[in-house]
Parts: structure tokens; sequence; C-alpha cells
């Protein structure tokens, strides 16, 4: 067994850990029982690019149950948990090559190296793997399928697929409804305001608290910010999202009039420079910015690089940038400071834990059982981006619901019959 992890002896920790989410996931230990017992997945080859979480350990130990051989690595260089990372190296037998703050050849280097077992399936999260398999396509046999876990990665796996330039079928596991309802939303937005949190122990109550984007994990985000007292802004692009936004109670506006007002902007839209020079100028002092979104561009960092005359860390994962200020009253200050956290990247890994174990049990079972659907299916699938089969969505959500204690109604057979016909009205 081969791997790249930081240190050996974090694995007691970091089993400790695991076992702690493991507890908290039970759908996945359900769907675990069931795949040691009939080896869905045997003699398969996963290869995974995801958070290295304990969350994920979970799922990779659930995917081994099956009798996969699988090879992880990180999705995100400041990501990883290094006690997890060992753990599942030593106690679990996963080949594993991830290490918290690697640098970006370390990054694709890693990826390069899962790749090696020459995968039946991938698991991607935010489709660095699949890009890397499409850049080197000559070099690796091509997968029977895959898996993406997020907005950011299924946006750049459906433009590969709008230029007819995707080599093999993808499962939009993000697109899930018990992916993107539950994880997007209720994930992100307590996990995004728990990672503002836990490195600035700023007060959000009472703030002028701006979110870029109101897609799920962007709702998400704004309930909670709405929930903990702050006033919160919403800038988007999209009329729909837009109109939602005020009809949910929230202030719609521009950003560049959000920059004047603003005391904590979020980034939760998938895309470039989303934040960029021309607001850094409109800013008040001390401002905070986050990234809620998968990769470190949402927030112009080049441009906020430029701006700063002065740039040091004044805590743990929170950067300083000093900017000039023209003023032509002498008295008002000459810099102001804008504090970036986590370095631009997804605050919520960065800066907290990610998401709660309850949530990722969703995600992750949506993954687990997306793996065994392609392996009973792979002939007949095309080299097209495809829905979480709509059964496999209900049934975990019926699950989630069993290992709740809720029950729902069953319809009559009358209900069922009147629901098909079109006979039947006033």
């Amino acid at each position: 067994m081969i791997y790249e992890i930081k240190d050996r002896n974090l694995k007691k920790v970091g089993k400790k850990r695991i076992e702690w989410a493991a507890l908290r996931m039970p759908v996945l230990e359900h769907i675990r029982k069931r795949f040691k017992k009939e080896k869905p997945l045997k003699k398969i080859n996963i290869s995974a690019c995801l958070h290295v979480t304990t969350e994920t350990a979970v799922l990779v130990v659930t995917l081994k149950s099956a009798g996969a051989r699988i090879r992880l690595c990180a999705s995100n260089p400041l990501s990883t948990q290094d006690d997890v990372a060992s753990s599942l190296v030593f106690d679990y037998g996963i080949e594993v090559f991830a290490i918290k703050g690697e640098n970006k050849n370390t990054y694709y280097r890693h990826i390069h190296k899962v790749l090696e077992i020459n995968p039946h399936i991938t698991l991607d999260d935010g489709a660095d793997l699949v890009s890397t398999i499409h850049r080197n396509s000559s070099s690796y046999q091509l997968p029977w399928g895959g898996t993406e876990e997020t907005t950011t990665g299924v946006i750049r796996l459906k433009a590969l697929e709008k230029e007819k330039k995707l080599l093999y079928p993808i499962i939009a596991v993000n697109n899930a409804y018990t992916k993107y309802l539950f994880d997007n939303r209720y994930g992100t937005g307590q996990s995004t305001l728990a990672g503002i949190v836990r490195v600035t122990n700023k007060l959000i109550a009472g703030t002028n608290f701006v979110v870029c984007g109101y897609g799920w994990c962007g709702k998400g985000i704004a309930m909670r910010a709405k929930g903990l007292g702050a006033n919160v802004l919403v800038c988007e692009v999209d009329p729909l999202r837009a109109l939602e936004a005020v009809m949910d109670g929230f202030r719609v506006l521009p950003l560049r009039e959000a920059a004047r007002l603003g005391d904590i902007f979020v980034t939760a839209t998938g895309d470039i420079n989303v934040i960029k020079k021309e607001h850094f100028l409109f800013m008040k002092d001390k401002v905070i910015l986050a990234n809620a979104g998968h990769f470190n561009v949402e927030i112009d960092l080049e441009g906020l690089n430029s701006l700063a005359i002065e740039k040091r860390e004044v805590k743990p994962l929170v950067t300083e940038y000093v900017i000039k200020v023209k003023n032509k009253n002498s008295s008002l200050p000459k810099v102001k400071r804008i504090y970036l956290l986590g370095e631009g990247r997804l605050v919520n890994l960065v800066c907290a834990e990610g998401h709660p174990p309850e949530v990722m049990d969703l995600s992750f079972a949506n993954q687990a059982l997306s793996c065994q659907y392609i392996v009973r299916n792979f002939q007949g699938l095309t080299k097209k981006v495809y829905k979480v089969p709509e059964d496999i969505d209900k049934e975990i959500a019926r699950l989630k619901l069993q290992t709740m204690g809720i029950k729902i109604d069953r319809l009559t057979r009358q209900q069922r019959e009147y629901l098909q016909s079109w006979r039947l009205g006033t």
C-alpha cells in the first residue's frame, strides 16, 4: 500500500473523529451494512478527489466495504484534515494522498497518483480529477462513469458536455434533491457562518452581511446570517433569484452599492472575480471577506494584492490588507484595512470543519448508491451529465426519515389511479 500524508502519529485522534462522524450518518451506515454483505463494487477501482474530512472517511470506508479498491486525494489544498488522512491509511487501509497546505504542484501530483489505478469510477468535487483525465486522456484508461459533488464541478462538466468533449458519463450528485436542498442550503449555511465566527470571533448580530449569489448555497448563508441577527443584503445577476431574495425579505442591490455598506462579504456564485478591485475601493475600514465557493477565484486576489501597501497575517487564516484611501479631508484616515479569510478558499472547510455529518450523510449516500448504479448500468450510459435517478433520491429521503423516527402517509390505490388519469375532473 502506498500513501502520502503528513504524520502517521495523528491516526489515533483521526480514528476517534471518524467514529464520531459515523455515529451521526445513519443512512450511510444502513448502506454500508448492505454493501458489506452484497459486495456490489467487488474488484472495482475508484479514484476519489474529495475534501479529506471525517465525513468523506465514512464514505470511502463504505465503498471499501462494498469490495472496491479506492485511492483518495484532496479536492482543496487547505481542506485536508491530517489526522483523518492518517487514520484512513493506518486504521482502514485506504491509500490517501493529501496533506493540508500542499502547494499546487503537490496537489496535481496527488491527483495523478490516484489515477494510476486506472479507475472504473471517479468521484470528484470540483471536477479537477475529471479535467486532469481530459487533459491527459491518452495516459489513462477511460472510466465507466463518475460522480460530481459540487455546483462548480457540474458547471465545468456541463461546459464539456456542451462542447461535445465529455469523454465518459458523469452523475451530477450535486443536483440530487437530497443533496442540494440539505447540503447546499443547510450545510453551507451553517458551516460558512461557523468558519467566519471561528477565525474572527466576530459578532454577526447588527452587521451588514452581504451575500453574493442567491443559489441554494447563498440562500442557506443568508438564512443563517439573518438568524444570527445580521442585516442581510443580497447581490445577484439572475432576475429570478433576485426576485426570490426580495420575496424572502432581503434587500437586493448591485454589488457596487453593497460594497459601501457591508461589514462582512461572502461569495457563493461559482464564478470568477465577483468581488473585484473596484469594489475594494468603496469598502469601509475593517470589512471581512470570505468565499463559500469551491475555488479561490470569486474574490479578485490579484486586484486586492495590487491595492495593498501592506499585507500581514494578523491571526491564523486571517490576512490583513492595508489600502491607501484618497481623502481630501486631512482629518480622515489615510488607510483602511480589509481582512481576507482562509486565503479566499472555501471558508467552511478551511476555517472550520465543513458540513455537519448529518448533512453529508445524504450527499454521500447519493455518492455510494450512484457508484452502484454506474456498475450496474455503465454499458447503457452515454457521454453526458446525468441526474441522480429519482428512485435513488427518494430512497435516501425515505431512509433519512426512517432513521429520524418520522413516518409519512402513503397514497391509497384510489389516489394513485386519480393522479394517473385524465378522465376525472369537476
